[in-house]
Parts: C-alpha cells; structure tokens; sequence
C-alpha cells in the first residue's frame, strides 16, 4: 500500500483536531505523505462532503482517503472499502458512496472492529483520531484492509442517492448538487448536456427554479459579468454551476442543496 494518506473532515480549522489526526498518523507511519483534501465541509453536511471528495478523488494518488463527516456519531459503522487503487476509510452513511462509484465500484469492505489497530480509550466523539486516523496509518504501512476486521456485504452499505439529470424534448432537469463557501450552487447537470441543446457560451439561459424564470448569461465563469448579476458557467468537475458575481447565489436564488432546477436555451 503506498505511504499516501488523504483526510476530509467537517472538523474546522479553529481548533487542534486537524494537528491530531497528523499526529496520530505520523507517529505510526512516519513516512507517510499526508494531503488535506478538505476540513470546512459545513457541518455534518454529508452531501458536501460526499461531492467534494467524489470530485477530488480522479486527482489525488492511489492510497488511504480518509472522510469524517458523520452527524450521527457512533450509531454507524466504521468501514474500510477497497475500490479502484483505493482505500476509502469513514463511517457507513453514504459519505464515500460517490468517490467510491467514481473509483470503479467497491471491490471488497471491511468493518472496522480491529481494536489492536486503534488508539486506545477510543472517545466515543473523536473516532477521526482514535480510529480512523490510525487504521489509516497501519494500511499505509502494510496492513491489508481484510486484518481490520469482518467483510461488510457491499448490498448493505449505505448509499447516497445518485445525482439525477434528465435530458428532454428542449430542456434539462436537474438539482442543485452541493453550495460551495462562496455560495455558488453547482447543479447536477453536466455541460455536455447544454450543448447538446446547442447552448454555447455566450447564449442565454432560462433558469426554472419552481415558478420562478430567469434569464441567465452563460458565461466562462462568475468573473465574465458586473458584481451583483446572476451567471451559469461550467466549473472545474464540468457541471453547470450558478453563481452570482461577489454574490451568493445560494441564498439569493433560495437553491440549497436538492433543490429542483430547470434549463433550456432562450428562445
């Protein structure tokens, strides 16, 4: 198993929790490369969480990729799945459900029972340290995912909901996958889809958000309109995102993650 580790957390920044879990790592595999994908996912938000590290996952080295975001604590799982050249480790609520689609399928899964590999006392409100974090430095130093503990058929695993698009007669349908800290509201609707109703930059959008229509540029980015207007663009997964320029658009369109989106080209 290569010596790469990768972490994403809800944990913040403002606090030490973050220096831990390096810690805990270092100390077990010192050789270990560490590098942070994310630790201001919003709070118990796994949705955010599951999108950013499905969107990562494609540029980050074959290795550990660790994900905590876990609002309902200990009543979950700890797993370990094998997917791809990868190793996800997180708790089983859906969290890894689309880097691991996104990394070929899972392969095998392990639950996380192993207690010679943890950190002793475990505390029942920091398993990123006391078991996550270790687990992840024992593999990288050549445990094998099926020593952590019993094999979790991978029928039972908790799945997010896929991200939904549909393309018809004129228009696209689609939902607002994630918000990121700018506001900008990423759809599930790929660029492609745009084109293939011959949208191309530079035309006009109708956005349907319920009743509501807007007439929205479609631009290289949020940067290619004035402050304060409305823009779609394609973003760096290659989904259509609106934003509104040194604006939120989350909170001005009232589009939180889920919410039910509608383009066509102008007429």
């Amino acid at each position: 198993m290569t010596s790469v580790i990768s972490l994403l957390t809800d944990y913040g920044l403002e606090d030490g929790y973050i220096a831990a879990c390096h810690g805990v790592i270092v100390g077990i595999a010192p050789e270990s490369r560490i590098i942070d994908v994310c630790h201001l996912v919003p709070s118990g938000d796994v949705r955010r969480g599951a999108a950013i590290l499905a969107q990562t996952i494609a540029y980050l080295p074959s290795g550990v990729h660790v994900a905590v975001v876990d609002p309902g604590g200990g009543s979950r799982r700890a797993v370990a799945v094998e997917a791809g050249d990868h190793v996800f480790l997180g708790p089983d609520n859906g969290l890894l459900s689309w880097a691991i689609h996104a990394s070929g399928g899972a392969r095998a899964a392990y639950e996380l029972s192993n207690k010679e590999l943890f950190l002793e006392p475990v505390s029942p409100t920091f398993h990123g340290r006391d078991l996550f974090a270790p687990v992840a430095a024992h593999l990288a130093i050549g445990c094998h995912p099926s020593e952590l503990g019993p094999e979790v058929p991978l029928e039972r695993m908790v799945s997010l909901p896929a991200p939904t698009s549909v393309l018809r007669e004129g228009y696209v349908e689609g939902e607002v996958l994630s918000v990121d800290r700018h506001g900008n509201a990423q759809l599930s609707i790929g660029s492609g889809d745009l084109a293939t109703l011959g949208v191309a930059l530079g035309d006009t959008l109708v956005v349907w958000l319920g009743r509501r229509r807007l007439s929205v540029p479609f631009k290289e980015s949020f940067a290619a309109v004035p402050p304060g207007e409305v823009v779609a663009f394609t973003d760096s997964a290659g989904l259509v995102a609106l934003a509104v320029s040194s604006g939120d658009a989350s909170q001005r369109l009232g589009l939180p993650p889920g919410a039910h989106v509608r383009l066509s080209p102008a007429p």
